[in-house]
């Protein structure tokens, strides 16, 4: 049921309109009268069905990009993000802050990359599809283990669609792939939808990772990555020493 003016009006008492309106947007997704990948109305509707001027539904849209629940498509429109993981319940959605890569994430130490693969390949079907391009796309497939300080932490399995993401070359790998896109490519990288999740290493990242003989886990983290304008640029699964590796988030509630 739609958020009527006067029920706007009076929780705007104690919150800003924008956020009153993006509150009730964010309850529709939560409760699936806008599901997943569905557009949204347009900006011009919103205003009528909310009371609200122009600048303030864009202010609320604004809110739920930062969110991680919708997403802006050039020429397209607002659409709900798809939100891997099958989770109905947004309240628990984490926002992770460490998606501005690895390197960042190291600042002040130095990041080094040892390269076991990086070539160009047909789309798996997974892949073109948390890329959301055609199975007969070719991508930018990097294979990667990350070193701080010269001791290995995490091994990249990378894959980037190349019709936008363009120019990489071994000198890029060996630094941050994400600097390059935002300082050469000029783009911009918006939000990472991550699934974090406990494993055992394979033979190969037992020699990759030092880890040898020791019963020490890993932690993989299967992203999922946008820039600004909504388009996908990584679908990436990172494996990191378990001792190695701490996920800081933010929880929404609404």
């Amino acid at each position: 049921m739609d958020i009527d003016a006067g029920t706007c009006r009076k929780k705007a008492a104690g919150m800003f309109k924008y956020e009153v309106i993006a509150e009730d947007i964010q309850n529709k997704i939560q409760k699936g009268v806008y599901r997943a990948d569905e557009k949204l109305p347009q900006e011009m509707e919103l205003c009528k069905q909310y009371d609200a001027s122009r600048i303030t539904v864009r202010e609320a849209l604004d809110l739920l990009v930062y969110r991680g629940l919708i997403t802006r498509r050039r020429g397209a429109g607002t659409f709900v993000k798809a939100i891997t993981g099958g989770t109905g319940n947004l309240e628990g959605f984490a926002r992770s802050q460490q998606f501005g890569g690895f390197s960042r994430d190291n600042e002040g130490r130095e990041v080094t990359s040892v390269i076991h693969a990086f070539t160009l390949m047909r789309a798996p079907e997974e892949v073109a599809e948390r890329l959301q391009i055609s199975g007969t796309s070719v991508v930018c497939y990097i294979c990667r283990t990350r070193l701080v300080d010269g001791y290995p932490h995490v091994v990249e399995y990378t894959y980037m669609p190349t019709d936008f993401i363009i120019g990489i070359t071994e000198d890029v790998l060996k630094g941050s792939i994400y600097s390059y896109i935002e300082q050469e490519l000029k783009l911009k990288i918006k939000s990472a939808h991550r699934v974090v999740r406990a494993d055992l290493p394979d033979e190969q990242e037992r020699e990759w990772l030092k880890i040898g003989t020791r019963q020490l886990p890993i932690l993989e983290v299967e992203q999922t990555a946008y820039l600004d304008d909504g388009r996908i640029f990584e679908y990436s699964k990172s494996r990191h020493r378990a001792d190695c590796f701490e996920l800081q988030s933010v929880s929404v509630r609404s």
